[in-house]
C-alpha cells in the first residue's frame, strides 16, 4: 500500500458524454482523490473552443490535440506518476500515445490502463508501434484476464485490475426478493447505438419473445450512428410502441432504470469487461449476454448470466424466456451476481491501483514483461 501522498496525472475522456471509459475515468478520479491521492485531470475530449471548430474535420483535430499536449506537458511536470487511460484505434496514436512519450520525456513513470474489445485486431496491425511505446511504459494495467492473454499473444505483460462498479448507486436491496415474484417482462440494453454492439440481434429477440408476451418492453438506453436504423427496424417488425429509446443517460438515471427493470441484454459482438454488465449485477438484474471477447472471464453461464452465441436472436431470446418463466434461475442468478460484483468495489481494486502506483515510482524504468 501506499504510505504518503502521491500525485497522480489521471488521462483520458471525460463526461458529457455519459459512457464507458469517460464513467470509469471520473469515477477513479474521485475514488483516488477520497482516498488520498492528489489527482490532476488531463481530459482528452475538452469541449472545442470556439464551438465551430467542432464542425471542422482536420481543424478540430488540432485544436483540441495541441491543448492537450500543453497541459499534459505541464501536467507531467507536477506528478509522480502518469495514469493513461487508453483505447485502440487512433484514440491510442493521438491521445495515449503522446502521454506515454511525454512522460516519458519529463521522467515521470507512466502506467498505461488499456481497455477495449478490440485489443488483438488493433495489436495485429499496429503492433510494432504499439511495442515501441509500451518499452516506455512502467507498468501496463488491464481491467480482466481477457486482454491480458491477448497482450500476452503479443509478447507483453499486463497486470489484472478489475473495473469499478460503484454498488451504492446501482443496487437493489430487494432484489433477490423480487426475482422470485412473476417477472414484469421489461427488457433493457445499455449500450450505445453502434454496429459491434449490435443492437439489432437485440431487437430481433425481443420480437421473438414479444410474439410470447405481448406485454413485454425493450429499452435501449445509448446513442450512436445506428439510432435511425434500429428505429426503423423496430417499427418494420411492429415494435414501434413496444421499444423505447432513451438515449445516453447520466448515471444516477441509469441506476433508476436498472432498478425498474428485469433483464439485462449485452448483444455485443465485441467486448472485454462491460460496465453496463456489471452495473446490471450490482442492480440485482438477471444478465443476458453475448459469450465474446471478455464477458466469458467476467460471468460463468448458468451461475452468474446465461451466455449465448453473438447474432444469434433465437438462442437470445430462448434464453430471457428461460429468466422469465423460471423463477429459480431467476433468483439463482440474481444471488450470484450479487456476491461476484462485490470483486469489483473500490475496496477490492484500490489496494490493486496502490501497488500499481508503487512499483511504477520505485521502478520507473520497469518494462513490461517481453517488452524490449
Amino acid at each position: 500500500m501506499i504510505e504518503t501522498v502521491i500525485r497522480v496525472g489521471l488521462v483520458g475522456p471525460l463526461p458529457p458524454p455519459f459512457g464507458g471509459m469517460a464513467n470509469q475515468t471520473r469515477q477513479l478520479a474521485d475514488l483516488l482523490a477520497n482516498s488520498g491521492v492528489k489527482v490532476r485531470q488531463v481530459q482528452v475530449n475538452a469541449p472545442y473552443r470556439p464551438l465551430w471548430i467542432g464542425r471542422v474535420p482536420v481543424l478540430r483535430a488540432l485544436f483540441r490535440l495541441i491543448p492537450y499536449l500543453f497541459t499534459l506537458w505541464r501536467v507531467a511536470g507536477q506528478c509522480d506518476v502518469i495514469h493513461i487511460m487508453a483505447n485502440s484505434g487512433w484514440s491510442w496514436h493521438l491521445f495515449a500515445a503522446p502521454a506515454v512519450w511525454i512522460a516519458r520525456f519529463r521522467n515521470v513513470p507512466a502506467v498505461v490502463n488499456y481497455r477495449g474489445g478490440e485489443a488483438e485486431t488493433f495489436l495485429a496491425r499496429s503492433s510494432r508501434l504499439v511495442r515501441c511505446t509500451m518499452g516506455r511504459v512502467a507498468v501496463l494495467a488491464v481491467p480482466s484476464g481477457f486482454l491480458k492473454e491477448v497482450f500476452a499473444r503479443f509478447g507483453i505483460g499486463a497486470d489484472v485490475v478489475p473495473n469499478i462498479v460503484n454498488i451504492g448507486r446501482f443496487r437493489n436491496d430487494e432484489a433477490v426478493e423480487e426475482a422470485m415474484r412473476k417477472p414484469r417482462r421489461r427488457l433493457l440494453v445499455a449500450r450505445n447505438l453502434e454496429k459491434i454492439y449490435d443492437n439489432e440481434t437485440a431487437i430481433r429477440a425481443f420480437a421473438i419473445v414479444h410474439s410470447r408476451y405481448p406485454e413485454a418492453t425493450l429499452t435501449i438506453a445509448g446513442s450512436g450512428p445506428e439510432g435511425e436504423a434500429l428505429r426503423q427496424l423496430s417499427e418494420d417488425l411492429g415494435l414501434a410502441s413496444s421499444v423505447l429509446f432513451a438515449g445516453r443517460l447520466e448515471p444516477s438515471a441509469m441506476a433508476e432504470l436498472y432498478r425498474s427493470v428485469d433483464v439485462a441484454i449485452n448483444p455485443s459482438l465485441v467486448d472485454n469487461m462491460p460496465n453496463s454488465v456489471l452495473e446490471a449485477l450490482a442492480s440485482g438484474v438477471p444478465v443476458v449476454s453475448t459469450n465474446v471477447g471478455g464477458v466469458p472471464y467476467m460471468v460463468r453461464d448458468g451461475h452468474t448470466a446465461l451466455l449465448v452465441p453473438p447474432r444469434s436472436p433465437q438462442a437470445m431470446a430462448e434464453a430471457i424466456a428461460r429468466v422469465i418463466e423460471e423463477g429459480e434461475l431467476s433468483r439463482r442468478l440474481v444471488d450470484n451476481g450479487l456476491q461476484e460484483v462485490a470483486r469489483y468495489t473500490w475496496e477490492s481494486v484500490w489496494p490493486r491501483w496502490a501497488e500499481v502506483y508503487q512499483r511504477a515510482i520505485t521502478q520507473p524504468q520497469r518494462l513490461p514483461q517481453g517488452v524490449r
